[in-house]
């Protein structure tokens, strides 16, 4: 039980009794440390007095968002010596003279993220220090160039490094990627998200020399083509992802469906040009687990029903059609014979798959998490997933045709939900809220944003039953007074992200009270926008 609590859990663990205090200190529950669970509580007196008592038995260390540590804990770091596991992610202290002192002592080094941090070229030429290095996060590490990146190859190198995420680096160049490719031929794992600035040359140069690359996740990077695809194509790829791309064509799965016949994951989200040809293309592909084509709004039943009456049909795992809004009742009846093993998917805003498409849904054993807000669904829909009985994460967002009715008959039958996001779903009153509270004890995650009708009695019930909650949403809901925080601070322990926008009952005073112990809280008594469809007293 005590490897599952954070410092200051433990701490408090070991003031209970003499037995417990002596569990505390057994080794093996400080080779693992999380500091950045309590990030903005740590110090650098308190990363030194407990580094330098369990240093020999720290393997990993996890130090992300710690923005208070300085030059006493880097230097601790550097005496753990058999360190393999290390997260600098955020920490505002860190610099190339902090990463000098980590590098003279943790040679054992496998993973390293220095993500968000101000480390310059004096840091990568640091890296050769740890030979076994096969981790490495540079994200949105702005103050490095093309040259620094040539020391990845010089000397001993980073030239076992198989995992590389360069996200957010937009000042790398062609050149920087051809020097990346001459020092680390063996990476596997490619993440480059956030960057604008990235070409088909730049990934050309990459490919050149790295040929082992098995995942690639461009996001966000517009200016890709086909041309990076046709780069990749000897890489036997087994995972692609990338988003908001207006250049990758049908092309691209032409290329996966020849050259990637062990791909597994495929997300192509938000990419215009891509079209039902598309999911024909790759449909004879026998190992895809995850298809996420959402906002691909050129794809309908043409290319869904054949991909999944394909050689992936039956093993898929994972499947996102958001915004497909020409995906029909026939391709969810066709997923649902089809898709044995289908534990996710979305149909968020498929605005022409109805009552008749999620009814099929209801015998789907596998079906675990089902996302249709945005749909013209009603109580009928909610009802077949009720009989369902497995489903731990819904979200019916969106849909104004739901009552409180449907939520009971869904809630009756489904005692193991996690997550229920019922947002802006202007029917719905205290009663859904109170069967979501009386058979499902096990929410960690509940929205009930945009519901005009709700008052402090729903929190209530949440309060009373729902103790394992961490999220919860009720922004616009008007009715709420300070009550409702009071019966949540009294009820909901473990709650850590509570959003309160457009509530104008709730006052500031009581936030402060009763929300100072959450991770995250957000607030406004403004009056609704008009955006939400009410007023301020919830007329619509």
């Amino acid at each position: 039980i005590f490897r599952y609590v954070n410092l200051v859990d433990l701490a408090r663990c070991a003031q209970v009794s003499q037995t417990w205090m002596l569990l505390t200190r057994n080794s093996s529950l400080w080779s693992d440390i999380n500091f950045s669970s309590v990030k903005h509580k740590v110090q650098d007196q308190i990363v030194v007095n407990i580094l330098q008592k369990w240093r020999p038995y720290v393997l990993r260390l996890n130090l992300r968002g710690c923005y208070s540590l300085h030059w006493p804990s880097f230097k601790s770091i550097g005496e753990c010596k058999n360190l393999q596991d290390l997260n600098l992610a955020e920490c505002q202290g860190l610099n190339d003279e902090s990463m000098r002192l980590i590098s003279q002592g943790c040679r054992a080094l496998l993973y390293l993220n220095l993500s968000y941090t101000d480390i310059t070229n004096g840091t990568l030429r640091l890296l050769s220090s740890f030979p076994n290095l096969q981790h490495l996060s540079l994200a949105h590490c702005r103050k490095f160039t093309d040259k620094g990146l040539l020391y990845l190859g010089s000397g001993k190198g980073c030239h076992k490094l198989i995992y590389l995420d360069l996200s957010g680096c937009i000042q790398i160049s062609v050149d920087g990627f051809r020097n990346i490719a001459n020092g680390c031929s063996g990476i596997q794992d490619l993440l480059i998200n956030n960057m604008p600035s990235l070409t088909d040359r730049c990934i050309q140069a990459l490919v050149e020399k790295c040929q082992q690359i098995k995942s690639v996740v461009f996001l966000d990077s517009p200016h890709l083509s086909d041309t990076t695809f046709k780069a990749l194509a000897e890489c036997k790829l087994v995972k692609v992802s990338t988003e908001g791309n207006n250049q990758i064509t049908d092309l691209s799965f032409e290329l996966m469906s020849k050259c990637c016949p062990y791909i597994r994951h495929i997300h192509m989200a938000d990419c215009q040009k891509i079209t039902d040809a598309s999911l024909q293309m790759i449909s004879p592909l026998k190992h895809i687990l995850v298809l996420n084509v959402a906002d691909c709004i050129r794809i309908s039943d043409g290319g869904v029903r054949p991909f999944v009456q394909g050689s992936s049909g039956a093993k898929l795992r994972e499947l996102n059609l958001t915004n497909c809004i020409h995906v029909t009742d026939a391709s969810v009846t066709e997923i649902a014979q089809r898709c044995h093993e289908l534990t996710y998917l979305t149909l968020r805003h498929c605005e022409n798959v109805t009552d008749a498409g999620i009814e099929a849904l209801g015998n789907m054993s596998s079906l675990i998490s089902i996302d249709i807000s945005g749909t013209s669904i009603s109580d009928m829909s909610l009802r077949a997933l009720g009989h369902h009985g497995k489903i731990k994460e819904l979200s019916v967002s969106e849909c104004k045709n739901i009552s409180d009715t449907g939520i009971q008959e869904f809630c009756q039958g489904t005692k193991s939900l996690e997550y229920c996001h019922v947002s802006y779903c202007p029917q719905l009153t205290d009663e859904a809220v109170k069967a979501m509270a009386f058979h499902c004890h096990t929410l960690t995650s509940v929205n009930i944003a945009g519901c005009p009708k709700m008052t402090d009695t729903c929190i209530q019930y949440l309060a009373a039953a729902c103790h394992y909650l961490h999220f919860l949403d009720v922004s616009g809901c008007i009715h709420l007074t300070d009550k409702a925080l009071k019966y949540l601070w009294k009820g909901c322990k473990q709650l850590q992200i509570l959003k309160m926008l457009y509530c104008r009952n709730i006052s500031k005073q009581a936030v402060l009270k009763y929300t100072a112990k959450l991770e995250t809280q957000e607030h406004s008594d403004a009056d609704p926008p008009s955006w939400l469809g009410y007023n301020r007293d919830g007329n619509i």
